[in-house]
C-alpha cells in the first residue's frame, strides 16, 4: 500500500492510498481522484520524504524550513475547519436541489416551515432573492462529501 501526499490545482493538500504507483497513475488518468475540498480532478503527487536529517545546520538556517512547515500546518488547519463546516452544513440542511429559490421564498414568506436548506440557484435567481431581502450564501460542497464518508 502506498500512501501519497497529493495536491489539487488550488493547492489543497490531501492524502491518498493506492495499491501501487501504477494504480495511482491509472486512477489519475481516468479522473477518479478528486480533491476532497473543491472536487477538482486536477491532482498531482507532491514530493514527500519520510524523514529529513537536518542535524548540523545552524538554527538560523532552519528557520525558513520551520516557517514553511508552519504555513503548511495553517493551511491544513483551514482545510480541516472548512471540511468540518461543510459536513455540518450537509447534516443540518435539507437538499432542495433546483427548487432552492422557490423554497427559500416559501420559507421567507411563511408558506413553508422554517428550516435550513441548500440547493442550486442561478445568478439571476440569487440576485432576485437578495433584492427581496432573503439572505443566501454560496457555499460550494465537494462532490466527495455528497456520498458516503469513510
Amino acid at each position: 500500500m502506498k500512501v501519497l501526499d497529493l495536491a489539487c490545482c488550488q493547492n489543497h493538500v490531501f492524502e491518498g492510498w493506492f495499491a501501487s504507483e501504477e494504480d495511482f497513475q491509472s486512477q489519475r488518468e481516468r479522473l477518479l481522484i478528486e480533491c476532497p475540498v473543491c472536487g477538482t480532478a486536477s491532482v498531482s503527487k507532491k514530493l514527500s520524504a519520510p524523514r529529513l536529517n537536518l542535524t548540523g545546520f545552524a538554527s538560523d538556517e532552519t528557520a525558513p524550513a520551520q516557517a514553511t512547515v508552519a504555513v503548511a500546518g495553517a493551511e491544513q488547519t483551514l482545510q480541516a475547519a472548512w471540511m468540518t463546516m461543510a459536513r455540518r452544513v450537509l447534516a443540518s440542511t435539507d437538499d432542495v436541489g433546483e427548487r432552492f429559490a422557490e423554497e427559500a421564498r416559501k420559507i421567507h414568506y411563511g408558506e413553508s416551515k422554517e428550516r435550513g436548506i441548500r440547493g442550486q440557484a442561478s445568478r439571476a435567481e440569487t440576485e432576485s432573492l437578495i433584492e427581496e431581502g432573503i439572505a443566501v450564501m454560496q457555499f460550494p460542497l465537494p462532490q466527495a462529501l455528497k456520498g458516503p464518508l469513510q
